[in-house]
């Protein structure tokens, strides 16, 4: 078996459970970096190339950082429904989502344009670089950009490889594996719609809403918690309430997400701050921004959030965030991003989780959903 736990020499499948979703994404930790141990000399027997050029990047971009939020709701879940006593399958779970993370982050910077991830330049931008210092023919951005590409799709296979083992060495596989398959499609569909939006101008916040679930909801938390129930055995009633917490805490991490990408700080996210601006990108926040200006009949601050086919110069975002903030668009997704952590907190109630898993739940959907203080070192 690939990888285990927090203790150099700890045999497979004896890991203790941790307790805390935060001592299980620690733990997680560990079971991730043996993981990708494995997988790095797997790819160096392969092709040294390959595996200098590409997959090393990949190994360090996935240990560079993040929150590993994926990883705590995964244990959460697996609480919720009575998981206890052998953490191992819950951990490579997380490991498992951590290496799906890094596909999405990837392959998203690559469809934004993005420079920066996790306090560091964005993977296609630093395979670009290489080539330039290499000297190679052709367009820098275009190899780095397809080899990123490459990069995310192995990214994808090591969290396909890792799940599929764990799904293979418990008896609850068959759900796990459901619940697996399901994730990966939604987050397809929602990266689609995603750059459908962009294309059609939408401004609609029905839309923004559809996309924030499919792409950020489900994937971020809905899921990683039905899987840790599923790793736990529990039912279609407990996977529902699962789910369902999920949903409106995943919603309301999305919408704090939003927000930062608007008026947070790059020294805090590790990420640049306005690019969704320039782009124009369909955000709840924007959807918000612009009905309220419809509404109140404001065309300066129409204007100012009006879909464009170009990239914004910074003025023309530092507008746009003055409109957001005139109209009333920051502070309503303010209330609503409160009003879906409660939400949230009391659909996790139905699992019949006991009281100290239930508290482990709450500082965790405060944590993601920014009603707790953040860590400054954390990045997205």
């Amino acid at each position: 078996m690939l990888g285990l736990p927090p203790g150099a020499g700890a045999p497979a499948g004896l890991v203790d459970d941790p307790r805390t979703a935060s001592g299980a994404a620690a733990a997680a930790e560990a079971v991730l970096q043996q993981v990708l141990d494995t997988r790095l000399r797997q790819c160096r027997a392969v092709d040294p190339v390959f595996a200098g050029d590409l997959a090393d990047r990949l190994g360090a971009l996935v240990c560079r950082g993040g929150k590993r939020l994926r990883t705590a709701f995964a244990y959460c879940g697996w609480r919720a429904a009575g998981g206890c006593g052998d953490a191992t399958a819950v951990l490579r779970t997380g490991a498992a989502l951590e290496l799906l993370q890094a596909c999405a982050l990837v392959h998203d910077d690559v469809m934004d344009g993005s420079l920066r991830r996790r306090g560091g330049p964005a993977l296609h931008v630093e395979l670009a670089r290489g080539h330039w210092a290499a000297g190679m023919h052709g367009s820098p951005e275009t190899f780095g950009t397809s080899s990123a590409v490459l990069a995310g799709d192995l990214a994808l296979a090591w969290a396909d490889d890792l799940l599929t083992e764990t799904a293979l060495g418990t008896p609850h596989g068959r759900r796990l594996h459901e619940e697996w398959r399901a994730m990966r499609t939604e987050m397809v569909a929602g990266q689609y719609r995603d750059l459908r939006a962009q294309a059609a101008r939408s401004s609609s916040v029905d839309e923004a809403l559809e996309i924030a679930t499919l792409k950020s909801a489900l994937y971020t938390v809905a899921r990683p918690l039905a899987l840790g129930g599923a790793l736990a055995g529990a039912g279609d009633r407990t996977l529902d309430a699962l789910r369902a917490a999920g949903r409106c805490a995943g919603l309301a991490f999305q919408l704090r997400d939003d927000l930062l990408g608007a008026f947070g700080d790059p020294a805090l996210t590790g990420k640049p701050v306005g690019d969704d601006l320039r782009s124009r990108k369909l955000t709840c926040l924007l959807a918000v921004a612009r009905r309220l200006a419809d509404a109140a009949g404001d065309r300066h601050a129409a204007a100012a959030l009006a879909p464009d086919t170009d990239a914004r110069p910074e003025r023309a975002v530092e507008r746009t965030r003055v409109a957001m903030e005139r109209t009333g668009a920051r502070e309503a997704v303010e209330a609503k991003i409160v009003e879906l952590t409660a939400m949230s907190l009391g659909h996790f109630e139905g699992t019949g989780a006991p009281p100290a898993v239930r508290r482990e739940f709450a500082a965790l959907v405060e944590r993601a959903s920014g009603t707790a203080p953040r860590p400054a070192e954390e990045a997205a």
